[in-house]
């Protein structure tokens, strides 16, 4: 795959501008082997516990993107080694997460991009609470499920449209 964020934004100027092409603040650290990733998004609203997160990754991705609300919180990882290993075999796009990750080394080894605030070494905790499939809102920016997440080491940007 080969994709420009700078691309898009240049060609699609009055969408930025209209806000229906929205570009997240430069606020995600870059983990994973692919740079590079694009898929629909997949969306889950959790605070400091990630049993969605695994029920999700577990599934299919058909080239997805998840895209976690962790509330920004860095107190605990909401993805971790393993969970990016069954998001790279289970065939996900790539993960972006409003808060942290952790196995750097082993998320650094997986075929999938990954984008989160930053790495922090304590696990969340398992209380199989959240919400899925629902509009989320952090830094700005608004997501909705199937909306498309395009992402390179200059940016994340969502679209509700395909973007060629």
């Amino acid at each position: 795959m080969s994709l420009s964020t700078c691309d898009i934004c240049d060609a699609h100027e009055d969408q930025i501008a209209s806000g229906e092409l929205q570009v997240f603040p430069p606020i995600f650290m870059k983990f994973g082997r692919h740079a590079q990733f694009a898929g629909r998004a997949v969306t889950l609203k959790l605070f400091e516990e990630n049993v969605l997160v695994r029920n999700q990754l577990e599934t299919p991705g058909n080239g997805n993107v998840l895209v976690i609300d962790g509330g920004g919180s860095f107190r605990c990882a909401l993805v971790g080694g393993n969970l990016a290993k069954l998001a790279e075999q289970n065939g996900w796009a790539g993960i972006v997460v409003n808060g942290c990750i952790r196995d750097v080394d082993e998320i650094n080894a997986c075929n999938i991009g990954v984008r989160a605030l930053a790495a922090f070494p304590v696990k969340s905790a398992k209380r199989n609470t959240g919400q899925e499939n629902v509009r989320l809102h952090f830094a700005g920016i608004t997501v909705n499920p199937g909306d498309w997440i395009y992402a390179d080491a200059d940016g994340v940007i969502v679209s509700p449209l395909a973007l060629s």
